[in-house]
């Protein structure tokens, strides 16, 4: 496992990405960019003319067995592949009843109920993910999730965040913003 990166999203006037679509689907929304930022590591201070700037680190596996880790190690492509032109955060915030719940009702909820890991598989390795969480380091949020894909996959990556959003676990979500986003290949 390679050590906690902690990893900036910049909202403004500048960066790599652009915003194509910010839409709140639950709670409050993020203030409209026309540009997105991802820059990693410590040293990663918001640009003055920065809209909005959410923060988080990646970390251990929480909720994952190690069967789960390997079979997704095995099939899942990294970030920045050249064909992965579109992208997606979205920051998400569960309710107090969630992290009211011990670790292990939260890993039955994701598993056992919702199949979270098992929907993701479906999709591999055409969207490509990492999570960043960011409850323990401030911020409105408790998750920020970046998602990569080719544009001929995005109608898939609908589907699966439409199952996703289906689940027992979004039961506990309070408030989730949908960014959609393009660059240049």
């Amino acid at each position: 496992m390679p050590p906690p990166l902690l990893v900036s999203f910049t909202a403004g006037d500048a960066g790599a990405w652009t915003i194509d679509q910010l839409t709140p689907v639950r709670g409050e929304t993020l203030a409209l960019a026309a540009r997105l930022d991802v820059l990693e590591g410590s040293g990663s201070a918001p640009a003055p003319d920065a809209v909005w700037q959410l923060r988080g680190t990646t970390s251990n596996l929480r909720y994952t067995l190690r069967k789960e880790a390997s079979a997704l190690a095995a099939v899942q492509e990294g970030l920045g592949r050249a064909r992965a032109t579109c992208a997606a955060l979205i920051p998400i915030r569960k309710n107090d009843a969630w992290w009211a719940l011990a670790q292990d009702e939260r890993r039955a909820i994701l598993e056992e109920q919702s199949r979270h890991v098992a929907l993701g598989m479906d999709y591999l390795p055409a969207v490509a993910r990492r999570l960043h969480h960011c409850r323990d380091i401030g911020g409105p949020f408790d998750f920020l999730t970046w998602f990569e894909c080719a544009p001929q996959d995005a109608s898939r990556f609908d589907d699966l965040v439409g199952a996703l959003r289906e689940t027992a676990e979004w039961n506990y979500v309070v408030r989730e913003v949908d960014i959609r986003l393009s660059r240049a290949a």
